[in-house]
This record gives structure tokens, sequence and C-alpha cells, in this order.
């Protein structure tokens, strides 16, 4: 359900894309809104040893403990420190609840499907580009436009459930 690709939502969506607009490294990605269960301020993130490097600790949030996997370090770009822009997107990706911290989220919108063209080479260059959906044009505005399900593989997304669900309570 939540490895929707554009083909697919293309026929449920009457021409049209809704979309959590956020805001990484400076660039504005966008997300299928069928992808976000909420959308949170950062909450204390616990650390957790010796963890891979994109992932940020774990958070509770009422009551479950969810991993929170640092957008901008999955995605190759550098870290930001957080402040109080920083929202933390709560998604279900193959049947686990994980958190994705990003810098901001700027709007939730509606984009044609017409204005939405494949990924430039460069930007598959940059991301690796199974992340990539597309990229949406809005005036002179570009998203770039992710599957947050595919940003984790197989291996990782084990290893992700394993921490959240640990054997001890946290």
């Amino acid at each position: 359900m939540f490895e929707e690709t554009l083909e697919e939502n293309s026929r449920f969506s009457e021409e049209n894309l809704r979309l959590v607009v956020f805001e990484l490294s400076g660039e504005e990605f966008g997300v299928d809104i069928m992808q976000v269960s909420e959308v949170i301020p950062v909450p204390r993130i616990t650390r957790i040893p010796q963890a891979p490097e994109y992932i940020k600790g774990l958070i509770n949030l009422r009551g479950k403990i969810l991993v929170v996997i640092d957008l901008n370090k999955r995605l190759g770009f550098p870290s930001k420190e957080t402040d109080t822009l920083s929202r933390i997107i709560i998604v279900e990706v193959k049947d686990i609840v994980i958190g994705m911290l990003v810098n901001s989220v700027k709007e939730v919108m509606r984009l044609s499907l017409s204005s939405i063209e494949p990924t430039p080479e460069v930007v598959k260059s940059k991301i690796n580009a199974e992340y990539l959906t597309g990229v949406g044009k809005i005036g002179n505005r570009l998203l770039i436009l992710l599957n947050l399900a595919r940003v984790l593989g197989e291996e990782e997304i084990e290893e992700l459930q394993e921490l959240s669900s640990p054997e001890e309570d946290i």
C-alpha cells in the first residue's frame, strides 16, 4: 500500500497528487500524503549506541517507541542541527512505523499529474534514483518527489524492526 508508484496513484487521484512538502538542505521535496500518518515537532530523541549514522535515535510517541531517521544523512546531505522549524514525518514502511527528521515542513498541496516529469539525470546522480518518483513543477518552483517507502532497503527495515521493538522497556 505504501509503495504506490505514480502510475498506480494516478488511478485514484483524479489527475492530482496530494503532497506533503518539506525542506532538506535548501531543496524542496514532496511525498505522497498517503505515505504520511502525521507530522510532529521534534521531541527528545534518545541516541542508540553503535547505530548506523543515518539513525538519529528513538522517540516515544504516545507510548510507542519509534526509530527516527535523519533524512538529510540518509539522502547524502549534510546533517543539520534541529531547531524550532524541524519536524518528524511519521510514516509506515512495510508494517513498521518510523519517523523521518526533516529541516521543516512547508505545506500540504495538490499537484497536477501533468506537471510531473521524470527525474533528470543530474538529480539521480545526487540521490539514489530508486527513492525518486519524479520532479514536480509549480510555476518556477521544482519539487523532488520522493517515495519514502523505498528510502530504506529490506536489511535496513529488519534492523529498524529490531530497534523499535526492544526486549526491555525503555
